[in-house]
């Protein structure tokens, strides 16, 4: 059990380690028993994150020219549906480099746009490095030349997967492994919106008048690019949009801005306040439909269906040459829900963009409010 904690919300809550932690762990351990002859108990692993991992090697097996073990995924107090599970991890000589391949419980990837191309094991790109880096350094400790394939599989993976949205974004017959830090933070919902609500007393506390809310770091990193001041005053909201305009409108701010990425303010464009996949979707479906209304062919709207990400989707409009008018017509409805929402108790507004396209649309008061806040921010 990882021992490591953070504070949300007035809470402390314990962190917890990824599947892909759990599959460089297992595939350390199998290296060292074909290079050995006999398994540790438990490996250390430095994660991404910086912490490091001590983790118990389980259900060990042999036989020739392969090995093959276990790590136990924790989730710590994240409520994570794979917190529990078995991440297996074989190895076998090569004759060099490093092949990873998915094995029994492992998705296929389906759909493009997704972290690894069309047909590819699930086994996302952070996880694969780290995999990589620590079979790499058991070769070092006992001076083999060779390389090294690595199959990670998961036995209770399709019967998980059934229960998650891996078949709608495009991954099929078993889990992902995933992780860019190696560390799985809680998210608790009600020390995530405690955290927000306790960031925007701080702005309130600074003198901010106009709020700027954001869903994460690519919403951060944009505003950090676009909009002078506003990255190091924003509150991020994660997936809790309507609960942090409601705060918002309860600490009497004058306005607020929502900056987001168009994967997850397009929801906004069907009233979906609670951006989270497990909540809802309705990614592809309001494109359709905007998309529709812009003029898109047929042929159009049913390759946006078969998107996995709304990057996708938005290089089919484009080819369409209807890009413009399908995010005028998302940026009607985005403001008609937010309008919703604030019931006229607060000015509202949003600004979608992509990291391939930049600003892609801006809510009629969304124009107003980014004057405004240039304005507040920039003489802040």
């Amino acid at each position: 059990m990882l021992e490591e904690y953070i504070s949300k919300g007035g809470q402390r809550l314990r962190l917890g380690y990824t599947t892909g932690s759990c599959a460089a762990g297992a595939a350390k351990a199998a290296a060292q028993a074909i290079l050995s002859g006999g398994f540790p108990d438990r490996v250390t692993l430095m994660t991404p994150k910086g912490i490091g991992l001590e983790l118990d090697i389980l259900d060990k097996i042999s036989g020739e020219g392969f090995a093959s073990c276990a790590v136990r995924k924790d989730g710590g107090d994240d409520p994570d549906i794979t917190n529990g599970i078995l991440v297996y991890a074989s190895a076998e000589k090569i004759p060099s480099g490093v092949e990873i391949v998915g094995g029994e419980g492992i998705g296929i990837v389906t759909k493009p746009g997704l972290d690894r191309p069309v047909g590819d094991f699930a086994i996302n790109t952070v996880p694969r490095k780290m995999i990589t880096e620590a079979v790499t350094e058991i070769a070092e400790l006992y001076e083999y030349k060779g390389g090294f394939r690595i199959t990670v599989y998961v036995p209770e993976g399709a019967d998980i997967a059934k229960k998650t949205y891996n078949p709608r974004m495009g991954i099929e017959g078993g889990i992902s492994i995933i992780g860019t830090s190696g560390i799985v933070e809680p998210m608790s919902t009600a020390a995530l919106i405690d955290t927000i609500r306790a960031e925007e007393n701080i702005r309130k506390a600074e003198g901010i008048r106009n709020i700027v809310i954001t869903p994460g770091n690519y919403g951060e990193s944009f505003l950090s690019e676009h909009i002078h001041g506003a990255a190091d005053k924003c509150v991020k909201c994660s997936n809790f949009i309507g609960e942090a305009v409601d705060i918002a409108i309860e600490l009497g701010f004058e306005s607020v801005l929502i900056v987001g990425h168009i994967g997850k303010l397009v929801k906004l464009g069907a009233g979906i306040m609670n951006t989270h996949s497990a909540a809802a979707d309705g990614r592809m479906e309001v494109l359709v439909t905007c998309g529709l209304l812009a003029g898109c062919s047929r042929e159009a709207l049913v390759d946006i269906t078969r998107c996995a990400v709304t990057d996708g989707a938005i290089d089919i409009i484009k080819r369409e040459g209807k890009l413009q008018e399908t995010m005028k017509i998302l940026c009607g409805r985005v403001q008609y829900y937010l309008d919703a929402r604030a019931k006229g108790r607060i000015k509202i507004g949003a600004l979608i963009f992509s990291n391939a396209y930049g600003v892609l649309g801006v809510t009629e008061e969304g124009q107003r409010l980014l004057r405004v806040i240039s304005e507040e921010y920039g003489n802040g």
